[in-house]
């Protein structure tokens, strides 16, 4: 285990391409619409903490974390450009927090205003959550805007927190029922400096596995809150998926500050059990609706698959955490499935509505199963995307992480300088002492072209990700071939110029993937992909029935940009079969038909109104 230092997306300006444009989305769109929806649903009103019983708008035990969210957005954008009408929001809602802050440092408005007696009685009630993503909020604003008066609240905030739970000991409960507050509490030692903030964030995790279990609602139990067994203990991911993956990640931040051999052995086996077992091949996680969470392994339905859009966003924060512990493209490569699969799929094309869930099979007929009986339809995901949920957890969630995904680029050790993930963009940082400069020039992933001019690293090394998907590559340094040492998915290069230019080339061809044969799911069926995307079916490009289609094996394809998608289509030869007179009938291969199928990339479907969606296909 080694501490690789990492480069934020503060240091890093994507400037064109693929990123671009979806953070432009993000800018103009995303962050206004989800502010509306705060609005018209009173999140942003009970701030004011004048609600009074009868009124709508009833306060909910997540809503602090829903508005903290859109606040930490909001201050990522303000690090790349002003935006003086959302500063201006969150200056207000700042107002409120310190005016109607508890003089002990306590702020929740559901405990405040709604269940003011049952404050810290309820583990499962969200509290130390909310209060772990208004921490991470405020450390964004300060370091964006240099005010430092919502920081200053939320600082009063941990050190109540400190006091209740790890002096006094005086709450119902000992841990988080959901996990997030340790990650905000190591950021908050990394921004003050507070080594007290650290080992709260290090007793919420040692102490996992200790509550009463009377603190669970009848329908939980230990596993969904990932407490059935010390974090050191844990084999398998179980429960939640997203309290489970912000656990991981706040394992792997304790990790990395103290050292902690243990906890980094821990992360890998849950690590190597989510990604060999447990995850979608969209890089989806949580594939039970009830309960939100991991079930058993290779248990990966398509029609009802959950994949929660905050799983996606926190699992990359748990790979992320895990590649600056060791320099392994397996982690990298996971957050790259996720990025462009599983979470780029949780929102529309337009950034204006959002998946809660992410299935990889839709038909809509299925919706309506069961009408012969009052109140028994089969549940399935949603098949359109929708602007603002009860829940709300996730909109909020996406727009700070597209905001921040230049985060997931760069590393540095003391001699090597690590290049993550592929996005046009230019960066300057500290490394080695001395600012260096990196660019980007890439049309990733719609093609695996990559230029890298690398300024002021001469006599370092430049390792650069091959990705787990490409079997052939290029690369070339300074227009010679290159001569470097491939390991654990890295290609490691010299720098012997004070500017180093690097050509890389990963061809992106189809690939027909298939699934374990424990996954019974996806039994016969293959799946498509091209470079790191996910292909898939829609009803609207191919016809009614999308399971009587086939791919033909000897994948003929072509390939196309859509702007619409913004990304690469896929025409390929293909079989449909016909359907026969009986319902029952000896097989016959005269049924089948040749049909040209169209693929468009996953994360694009449901965009073209209600269809059929299809990733795992028959192929013949």
């Amino acid at each position: 285990m080694k501490q690789y230092t990492p480069v934020d997306f503060t240091k890093v300006d994507l400037n064109g391409g693929f990123w671009k444009r979806r953070q432009q989305i993000n800018r103009d769109n995303t962050v206004y619409t989800v502010q509306r929806r705060f609005e018209d649903t009173g999140r942003f009103a009970t701030f004011r903490f004048d609600w009074k019983e009868g009124q709508p708008n009833r306060p909910d035990i997540y809503w602090d974390s829903d508005v903290a969210k859109w606040m930490e957005a909001v201050a990522y954008l303000l690090e790349k450009g002003k935006a003086p009408d959302l500063e201006a929001k969150v200056d207000e809602l700042v107002d409120l927090i310190v005016k109607n802050q508890d003089p002990c440092g306590y702020f929740n408005v559901f405990f405040t205003v709604v269940k003011p007696e049952e404050r810290f009685k309820h583990r499962t009630d969200h509290e130390l959550y909310c209060a772990g993503h208004l921490i991470e909020a405020a450390i964004a604003y300060a370091h964006s805007t240099g005010k430092t008066k919502f920081l200053d609240a939320m600082i009063r905030y941990a050190d109540y927190i400190e006091k209740v739970f790890f002096h006094d000991k005086s709450a119902a409960f000992l841990t988080p029922g959901h996990q997030e507050i340790e990650l905000a509490l190591v950021k908050l030692y990394r921004y003050t400096g507070e080594k007290r903030y650290l080992a709260l964030s290090k007793f919420f995790i040692d102490h996992r596995g200790e509550d009463d279990p009377s603190q669970y609602y009848d329908h939980v139990n230990g596993r969904h809150c990932q407490d059935h067994l010390p974090v050191r203990e844990q084999k398998t991911a179980e429960g939640h998926a997203v309290r489970a993956a912000y656990m991981y990640a706040g394992m792997a931040d304790v990790a990395y500050e103290t050292g902690d051999q243990t906890l980094f052995d821990a992360c890998n086996t849950l690590f190597d059990n989510i990604v060999n077992q447990r995850m979608y091949i969209t890089g989806g996680v949580g594939s039970e609706a009830y309960g939100e969470g991991f079930t058993l392994d290779y248990d990966l339905p398509n029609k009802t698959a959950y994949n929660e859009s905050c799983a996606a966003i926190a699992m990359i924060f748990f790979c992320r955490r895990m590649w600056m512990l060791e320099a392994d493209s397996r982690y990298t490569d996971v957050a790259e499935r996720i990025l462009y699969n599983g979470f780029l799929s949780s929102e529309t094309l337009d950034g204006n509505a959002f998946f809660y869930e992410n299935p990889l099979e839709i038909d809509p007929k299925l919706r309506h199963r069961n009408t012969a009986m009052k109140d028994t339809t089969a549940r399935f995901p949603i098949t359109q995307r929708v602007e603002v949920f009860g829940c709300s957890c996730c909109p909020p969630n996406i727009t700070r992480f597209v905001a921040s995904v230049g985060d997931l680029l760069y590393s540095t050790s003391e001699d090597t300088l690590f290049v993550h993930q592929y996005m046009q963009s230019d960066a300057s940082f500290d490394f080695a002492g001395h600012e260096i400069n990196v660019a980007q020039q890439t049309n990733y992933p719609n093609d695996g072209d990559v230029k890298l001019t690398v300024q002021g690293a001469a006599g370092k090394s430049v390792a650069v990700r091959v990705p787990g998907w490409c079997r052939e590559y290029t690369a070339s340094v300074n227009g010679a071939p290159a001569n470097g040492k491939l390991e654990k998915g890295y290609l490691y290069l010299s720098c012997d110029q004070e500017e180093t230019v690097i050509v890389l080339n990963f061809p992106m061809k189809p690939v027909l993937m298939e699934a374990s044969s424990h996954v019974q799911e996806d039994a016969g069926r293959v799946a498509l992909m091209r470079g790191p995307v996910v292909y898939c079916l829609e009803g609207v490009d191919n016809g009614e029935d999308l399971r009587a289609l086939a791919v033909d094996k000897s994948l003929a394809v072509t390939e196309a940009y859509d702007e619409f998608f913004d990304g690469i289509t896929l025409n390929a030869k293909g079989w449909r079969k016909m359907p026969s007179k009986a319902l029952y009938a000896p097989v016959d291969d005269s049924l089948w038909k040749e049909q040209e199928l169209h693929l468009i990339p996953y994360y694009g479907f449901a965009n073209r109104g209600e269809t059929e969606m299809i990733v795992w296909i028959q192929a013949r």
